[in-house]
């Protein structure tokens, strides 16, 4: 699964807003980034993938994946030619990673020590 487009981030408290229903009581949100129509979030309690699908976009998949079922991380920075950075994660009982492409608008250290501080814990 992965995600293309200009990616940036989003203000963690308009992110807390736009999701609500999603999030447990007390979850808060950290960080979270737009990937064109998709989202990653990462919460205290999990990282959370909304996927729009379809070319409307209405049909949407929200993935949650709780940070203790992260057995590890890559992140790959973009290259000369190659100017999209990727993040692949491996989550407990699956062999292939998740994986979530970055373009320039991002900055895929921050992503990888947002994600270190909550995989660590």
């Amino acid at each position: 699964m992965a995600l293309f487009g200009n990616a940036h981030t989003i203000n963690p408290a308009t992110a807390q807003q736009d999701y609500a229903k999603l999030l447990g009581q007390g979850e808060q949100v950290h960080a979270a980034f737009l990937l064109v129509r998709d989202t990653i979030l990462f919460t205290d309690r999990r990282l959370i993938l909304v996927d729009k699908q379809g070319i409307t976009g209405k049909k949407t998949e929200y993935h949650s994946v709780p940070y203790r079922s992260i057995t590890h991380f890559a992140v790959e920075t973009a290259g000369t030619f190659d100017l999209d950075a990727e993040l692949k994660i491996w989550i407990s009982g699956n062999q292939t990673p998740l994986q979530k492409t970055f373009t320039k608008g991002v900055d895929i250290y921050e992503v990888q020590a947002i994600l270190t501080q909550f995989v660590a814990r």
